[in-house]
Order: structure tokens, then C-alpha cells, then sequence
């Protein structure tokens, strides 16, 4: 029997657009060419736009089950920890107060329990090829397995494979991925003490690039080290990564006394290249671009798998609107939602980048330039409460508002902001966690 919909890819964004298709009534089987689910530290902080979907799927109340920590903060930090700009999600309507950080593998885990009886779930499948009717349309994907070669057709191919889709390439639809010049190297440290006194997510700005703390359950830290992009070449031994944690601590002051515990989690290190991508399409004829293959982000701003799993609520939203006009899964109806994805969605993407890879930049870009520019927009955004409300609503995923010209100069600290206290009522108090 051929599926409904077929998705190419188990990350966050193609288990998000299982669950929301298959809560359509459709019949979704999802791939995955990894045999397991590997531990990476990506994909750990979730945001109040995320969530929305998250707890009506009834995942939200799984990780919560599972220790999630909940954060009201995002902060930006010079090296003595005093906040230059604060994000206080406490400022938005409830229940969309909070940020919630777990491990990522525990994330998968959790939209996997959630998919529904008409979603299968394939490990260990690798998509060869694409297929095409006399048109041209993808009609599905041929697929290895288990020594086995076989095609699978569906109405409705997902790609979610990443960043370096092969079936976004597959549909002809170019997009550029443009690698920021440094790496981040991450650690998992077991410090329960600190672990509870870290109560935001905490981005600390030094002369050196950006270090990135924030807690995990179990009495953990997440701890991110901006390294130059042959920083740590032919650094093997592990007296050599020592030295080079231990010296990139000494130069943050607020982040110092974490030196023991570093020390004695330099085996979980794990060095990540850094990179962007819009793609200027989200969908072909038979087929919708969800997660990495569309979108991807610098991990500074905690946007790339809330922005997935959106887009992943978004494509279900629009082909549902369509079935429930003209009903059945023709390659017309599909197409036709495909197209509303992509003009609905892009335009949300798009603003979601350019929130991104400003916040990234102000925090990571080492020039000179850079580095003024970067501390003036912390400084002044930090002074000025409308503005603040702003970049977290935009940061929250609830929805764009834009920054105009004019914001961007008061940003800067180029021209006076008469209406900076301008600001909604903040709400009476955040919910209580479950």
C-alpha cells in the first residue's frame, strides 16, 4: 500500500511533519537513512511558538515528565556576567512564557511516541533517487533497505534531510548554505550546582567570540566555546584541549569557577561547523522542503528547530485548508497546498533569518567593525524596553513584527527613541511549571 505522504528524514522538522499530516487523517511513512537516533548537541531549546504545537500534540507534557527545564530569560552578557541585554519572556501572554531546553535525542524521542497509528517510522532506509511521472512531478522516491532496492510512491514527498538535502537538489531548487568563519565546540558538564543557579539561557560576549551556557536536566550545562575555524587543528591530545578550555574560561570571569568541572568533561567535546540557509523555494511540484533542508540558522539564537517544527504545523495547516475544500490527495490539491506553503511561509523565514543572523552577529563577529556595532545594538537595544519587547516576541517565534529603518538606527544608538517605554502591559505572572 503507498502512503499518503513521504517523509525523508527523522530529524525534529520530519517527525513534526509526521505528526501534523498524520493528525490529518493521512497515512505517513517517514525515513531515515541512520540506523539510531546519534547523540549531537543541536536542537536542545525550544521556543513559545514551538511549544504552541508542541502542547497540543501532547509533547510538551512528555518532556516535562522527563525533567525538562524551563528558562524565562535570554540574556546577553559581557565577561563579568552583568546583563547588557535581557530577552524576559515573562513580558508575553501566557502560557507562551517560557523557553524549555532538553536533550535533543529526547526531543526526537518524544515526537516519535506522539505519531499517531497512521504514521510508520523507518530507520535505516536511504532515498536513491527521486521519482517522476511523464510531467516531471516527484511521485515518491526510490529507496534502499536492508540490502534491498524498491521504489515508494506517496502524493507527497517531505524532504527533511538536512541541511545538504539531496532531494532539495533532486527538485532543481539551488540553495546556497554560507558557513560563518569559526566553529563552536560544545561540552556536556555535569555541575548540578551551577546547573541550578543557571536559570536563562546566557550568551556572554567576549573579546574572543562567543561562549553560550544554559542547563540541561539531570544537574547538566550545555556550554558552547567560538573557536576560529583552525583553532583547534592538530589539538589531539588531551592536555592540549585542556589548556585551550581552561584558557577560554580565564578570559570570562563569570564563567571561570566552571573551570574544575570543564575539566572533567572534556570527552563529551563535540566541534561543529557553523552555517545558514534560506532556500528561495520551499516546495516543487510533489514535494515541500520542512527543517534544515529549507531553513538552518546559527545556534546562538535558538531558532532553527522551532522554525521546523512550525513550518512543519504550517505545510499541514495549508493542505488541510485544500482537502477540506476539493478533498483527496490528487496532485493537483497537493500542489496547489505546496504553493500556499511556500508563499505563506517564505516571507516568515525569511524575517526569522534576518532575526537570527542578526543576533548571531552581534555576539560572534570578532572584526572590528563588527565588534562595535555588535556591542552598541546589545547596549542600546538592552536600554530600551520597546525595542526589548520586540526582538523577544520576534525571537519567540509568536509571530514577525519587523524592525523598521528607524528601529534599526535607535537600535544603534543614532537617533533617540521618544516612544522606548512604549511597551504592552506585562501579564500578572508566568504559569508555574508542571
Amino acid at each position: 500500500m503507498s502512503p499518503d505522504v513521504l517523509v525523508c528524514g527523522a530529524g525534529v522538522g520530519g517527525l513534526a511533519a509526521a505528526r501534523a499530516l498524520g493528525a490529518l487523517g493521512l497515512d505517513v511513512l517517514v525515513v531515515d537513512k541512520q540506523p539510531k537516533v546519534r547523540p549531537i548537541a543541536k536542537g536542545e531549546v525550544l521556543q513559545p511558538g514551538a511549544l504552541r504545537l508542541l502542547r497540543s500534540w501532547g509533547v510538551e507534557k512528555r518532556l516535562d515528565a522527563q525533567g525538562a527545564v524551563r528558562l524565562g530569560r535570554l540574556v546577553v552578557r559581557d565577561p563579568r556576567g552583568i546583563a547588557r541585554m535581557s530577552l524576559d519572556y515573562g513580558q508575553l501572554p501566557a502560557p507562551d512564557q517560557w523557553l524549555l531546553a532538553h536533550d535533543h535525542a529526547v526531543i526526537l524521542a518524544a515526537l516519535a511516541e506522539s505519531l499517531g497509528p497512521g504514521v510508520e517510522l523507518r530507520r535505516g532506509v536511504r532515498a536513491e533517487a527521486p521519482l517522476r511521472d511523464d510531467s516531471g512531478r516527484i511521485t515518491g522516491l526510490r529507496l534502499a533497505e536492508g540490502g534491498r532496492v524498491y521504489e515508494q510512491r506517496a502524493p507527497l514527498v517531505v524532504a527533511a534531510d538536512g541541511i545538504s538535502s539531496r532531494l532539495r537538489s533532486w527538485a532543481g531548487i539551488e540553495a546556497k548554505r554560507a558557513d560563518y568563519p569559526h566553529r563552536l565546540v560544545s561540552f556536556d558538564i555535569g555541575d548540578a550546582d551551577a546547573a541550578a543557579r543557571a536559570d536563562d539561557f546566557s550568551a556572554y560576549v567576549t573579546d574572543r567570540g562567543l561562549r553560550l551556557l544554559y542547563p540541561l536536566p539531570g544537574g547538566r550545562l550545555r556550554l558552547y566555546l567560538q573557536a576560529g575555524p583552525d583553532e583547534l587543528r592538530g589539538v589531539t591530545a588531551r592536555g592540549g584541549l585542556a589548556d585551550w578550555a581552561a584558557r577560554a574560561l580565564s578570559q570570562v570571569p563569570a564563567l571561570e569557577p566552571l573551570t574544575a568541572s570543564l575539566l572533567a568533561h572534556l570527552d563529551s567535546r563535540q566541534t561543529l561547523p557553523v552555517g545558514r540557509l534560506l532556500s528561495p523555494r520551499l516546495a516543487g511540484r510533489g514535494l515541500a522542503l520542512v527543517g534544515e533542508a529549507a531553513y538552518a540558522v546559527h545556534p546562538m539564537a535558538a531558532q532553527g528547530m522551532n522554525t521546523a517544527i512550525t513550518s512543519a504545523g504550517a505545510l499541514a495547516e495549508r493542505l488541510s485548508d485544500h482537502l477540506e475544500r476539493t478533498g483527496g490527495m490528487s496532485a493537483a490539491v497537493v500542489d496547489a497546498a505546496l504553493r500556499d506553503y511556500h508563499e505563506r511561509q517564505l516571507p516568515l523565514l525569511t524575517q526569522a533569518a534576518r532575526t537570527s543572523g542578526n543576533a548571531a552577529r552581534m555576539v560572534t563577529d570578532l572584526s572590528w567593525r563588527g565588534r562595535v556595532l555588535g556591542r552598541r545594538a546589545v547596549r542600546h537595544t538592552g536600554a530600551n524596553p520597546r525595542l526589548l519587547h520586540t526582538v523577544t516576541h520576534n525571537m519567540s517565534g509568536l509571530g514577525p513584527r519587523p524592525l523598521t529603518p528607524l528601529d534599526r538606527l535607535q537600535q544603534l544608538g543614532l537617533l533617540p527613541d521618544p516612544r522606548a517605554h512604549r511597551v504592552p502591559t506585562a501579564p500578572a505572572g508566568r504559569p508555574q511549571p508542571m
